[in-house]
């Protein structure tokens, strides 16, 4: 690593296979707690990796980067397909553990985050992988954080023996729908998939058993694994991909399911055209809606249905939820359950627990519950304090979705275009008026 060729080549590789990892999201770094002990380089804290965000918002705390491009799939959405003319180049494992290891050094990195393209075929690139982490890991005492991807195909033994030197594993799922990864993608199939996540599902649930009965047993991927899908390169509706990630939350035990925005680098006539934007609003209401399954005891087919398969962008999908079902509401905030404060837009787990603890001890008021952090420019719809809402409120769909959107995040232009049919209210529109609008009316009163 001296020679100043061969650190110039390493600068070439890392050029090349860092900006290839771009496009795989499915980086987290949180979810392990482990310590050096005082005998190696490094630590692994549970949320203890110091993010930073790419000017897209995609994550890049971890030194991302790809074992090799040189892939053998011609997968027709990816830039790396064997058929596109692009720089190719391929880290033996000793080069990733000396950038890994001078990053950290450096202060640049706190772990890992490491997939690759099949080079000559699966068992060979898991291999490949296997043989990095085992060096990190015993040669170098790496102790810091690794996440690595399991390649589709490969030796269960190989991906059961990294998964021994891993904190987290992934396989990306690709996209939704069985239909989908067969016209895209050829070379894989959904069994094929399945089947190291199934494995590493097992494995995780064994290492417990084990570590209930011996102690120092080995740890089996202690933060879980996750996977990917990639939204917008297939027509699946959004009702069908939460559908799609609920069922694998369900049946693998999954830590996360990511969904990437879908960048057009490829001409294809099966693929969008490479003048489409990414959909990356749509993508941010996957997460909120992903969250909402995870810890708001929410389901997909509450959520959205065959008949509403889509969730309105204009809107968060707990609000849009929430405007489809007002007859659930307005929830009285001094008796309602815990499951129901979960549903009310502007409460989120932390809000509601504050609620169900507090008004043991009296009853609350709104004043009380913006000290407790809820936001009441969404929760004033959809709540009352004995019996009494904060401000007059025509209950209607189309009044309250006028006043959420004039005081709701902010949108990209064209979206603020295609909901323009919803005007703001007059303030002096008595009959309509939301809160801030009548709050506004009342303060110009008083100055008259």
């Amino acid at each position: 690593m001296n020679c100043p060729a061969a650190e110039d080549l390493i600068q070439k590789k890392l050029t090349i296979l860092a900006d290839a990892a771009k496009y795989d999201v499915a980086c987290t770094s949180s979810g392990v707690s482990r310590s050096s002990g005082g005998t190696g380089m490094g630590n692994s804290r549970a949320a203890g990796i110091c993010h930073s965000f790419s000017s897209d918002g995609r994550c890049i705390s971890l030194l991302k980067i790809l074992l090799s491009n040189d892939c053998i799939y011609d997968c027709k959405y990816c830039q790396n397909r064997c058929s596109n003319d692009i720089p190719r180049a391929t880290f033996t494992p000793e080069e990733i553990c000396e950038l890994t290891m001078g990053f950290y050094r450096r202060n640049y990195i706190e772990g890992l985050f490491l997939s690759s393209g099949v080079v000559e075929n699966p068992h060979y690139t898991m291999e490949l992988m296997l043989e990095t982490l085992r060096l990190l890991r015993e040669k170098y005492q790496f102790h810091g954080y690794i996440h690595v991807k399991s390649i589709p195909g490969a030796d269960e033994a190989l991906i059961r023996r990294t998964g021994f030197y891993a904190d987290r594993m992934s396989c990306n799922l690709e996209l939704p729908t069985a239909e989908g990864l067969k016209k895209l993608a050829p070379n894989k199939s959904r069994k094929a998939i399945l089947r190291p996540l199934r494995q590493v599902q097992s494995g995780i649930l064994q290492s417990k058993e084990e570590l209930t009965i011996y102690r120092h047993a080995p740890k089996f991927v202690p933060a879980g694994q996750s996977t990917q899908v990639i939204v917008g390169a297939t027509p699946e509706s959004d009702y069908q991909i939460l559908s799609v990630a609920e069922a694998l939350y369900k049946k693998f035990s999954l830590r996360r399911v990511f969904y990437s925005a879908y960048i057009a680098v490829n001409r294809d006539h099966l693929l969008p055209s490479v003048d489409t934007q990414p959909p990356l609003l749509r993508e941010h209401r996957l997460y909120q809606a992903d969250w909402l399954l995870r810890f708001y005891g929410f389901s997909a087919d509450e959520l959205l249905s065959e008949t509403h398969d889509s969730f309105n962008v204009a809107l968060d999908p707990k609000c849009d939820w929430a405007l489809r079902n007002l007859d659930q509401f307005p929830v009285e905030i001094n008796r309602g359950s815990y499951e129901m404060l979960l549903r009310v837009p502007g409460i989120g787990v932390i809000g509601a627990r504050r609620i169900c603890q507090a008004r043991r001890h009296g009853t609350l008021d709104f004043n009380d519950l913006k000290k407790m952090g809820v936001v009441l420019k969404r929760a004033v719809y959809f709540i009352t304090c004995s019996g009494r809402m904060m401000y007059p409120v025509h209950f209607d769909q189309d009044a309250i979705t006028r006043n959420l959107l004039s005081v709701h995040e902010r949108l990209p232009r064209e979206v603020r275009e295609s909901i323009s049919g919803y005007h703001q209210l007059s303030m002096f529109d008595d009959r309509q008026a939301g809160p801030w609008q009548i709050a506004m009316t009342e303060k110009m009163e008083v100055v008259l």
